[in-house]
């Protein structure tokens, strides 16, 4: 932990900036958790969410179960490992459960692994209780939550929990009750290009003002995107302008987005193909690729399609109900199919 990169921030109701150190772990290869904060001082950006766990914090026997909800990348997981280490010390690792929901959304994982975990209390001095870390909670299927509330409830006294989700609408409401419920704002601009700047800095690679911007247009606010984003960029030289579009182009939204072509182009076997690569080979998840879909509708020529909102809906749900992914999806590329063609066949007649 000898490390350590300075970035900026604003204080809470001033415009004044000012300097923020954070932790960095010298051996660790990846930038996004090379520059991971360590402690809530150290957390960029979100200061109000910051403040309130603080608050919590003080008296930590008393803390709420919590949920974190809002876009991806902008400091949910982060934080609450922060708060692992600020109670536990650096014996957190043997004392939480982090799971990520989206793969392990299934009501065996809480019944087997959750629940061996919550029902075991401890009694090392300066151990308050085990945190069980929920990320992508809003991806359980409604029965996982149903039983999970109920292991919320009977193992209060020896875990707390801390979901993250990107929609909290997605978690059922007898959870949300038994949570103190934190919402996390999209980073602005200024604020990730100066967080870019400080990193390029620390790590000695020369960078364009301009290819840090593209970076945030490509990421939206996604701090881990965009430092994955500008880690891969480094690779090719100098950040560029060039470099950035280089990357841009073999990122995974890039690629969803080039699938939805291909489907309403009438591709359908070529657009499954390139679905099943990047899931099974990319490594993507099947609600990610959702997730970028939706997005890449937005700005399609078929953004206004009911058909298309209808079918990214149905397929949304129906992953979310635990259902097979490769046959959702599949179906879903051919609907986009069926509704391209179609399209194209109207205007041929016209």
């Amino acid at each position: 932990m000898a490390d350590r990169v300075l970035s900026t921030r604003k204080s809470e109701g001033s415009d004044k900036k000012e300097t923020v150190k954070l932790s960095v772990d010298s051996d660790q290869l990846m930038w996004v958790e090379k520059y991971r904060p360590k402690r809530l001082a150290d957390v960029f950006d979100q200061e109000q969410v910051v403040s309130g766990v603080q608050a919590l914090m003080k008296r930590p026997r008393e803390m709420p179960h919590l949920l974190f909800a809002g876009p991806p990348g902008t400091g949910k997981t982060s934080i609450a490992l922060c708060i692992a280490y600020e109670i536990m010390g650096e014996a957190w690792p043997d004392y939480t459960l982090e799971l990520n929901a989206s793969n392990e959304r299934g009501i065996e994982t809480v019944r087997e692994r959750i629940k061996n975990f919550a029902s075991y209390g401890d009694r090392r001095e300066g151990i308050p209780f085990r945190i069980v870390l929920l990320d992508e909670s809003d991806s359980m299927t409604s029965d996982a939550q149903t039983a999970l509330r109920r292991i919320m409830e009977e193992s209060s006294k020896t875990t707390r929990f801390i979901l993250t989700a990107n929609y909290s609408s997605n978690i059922i409401e007898p959870i949300q009750s038994r949570c103190s419920v934190f919402r996390f704002s999209r980073l602005a601009e200024a604020d990730v290009v100066q967080y870019l700047k400080e990193i390029c800095k620390r790590e000695g690679v020369k960078f364009e003002k301009e290819a840090l911007e593209k970076i945030y247009e490509a990421t939206e606010g996604d701090m881990r995107h965009a430092l994955n984003m500008l880690q891969a960029a480094s690779t090719l030289g100098d950040i560029s302008s060039e470099s950035v579009n280089k990357v841009t182009g073999l990122s995974g939204k890039s690629k969803v987005a080039d699938i939805l072509d291909l489907a309403f182009q009438g591709e359908f076997q070529d657009a499954r193909n390139k679905m099943i690569e990047l899931l099974q080979v990319g490594g993507m998840s099947e609600h990610d690729f959702i997730k970028f879909a939706n997005e890449a509708l937005t700005r399609s020529d078929f953004a206004s399609s009911i058909e298309a909102i209808q079918a990214t809906a149905e397929a949304d749900y129906r992953l979310l109900q635990g259902t097979n992914p490769d046959i959702q999806l599949s179906a879903y590329l051919a609907t986009l199919a069926k509704i391209g063609t179609e399209v194209s066949r109207s205007k041929k007649k016209i």
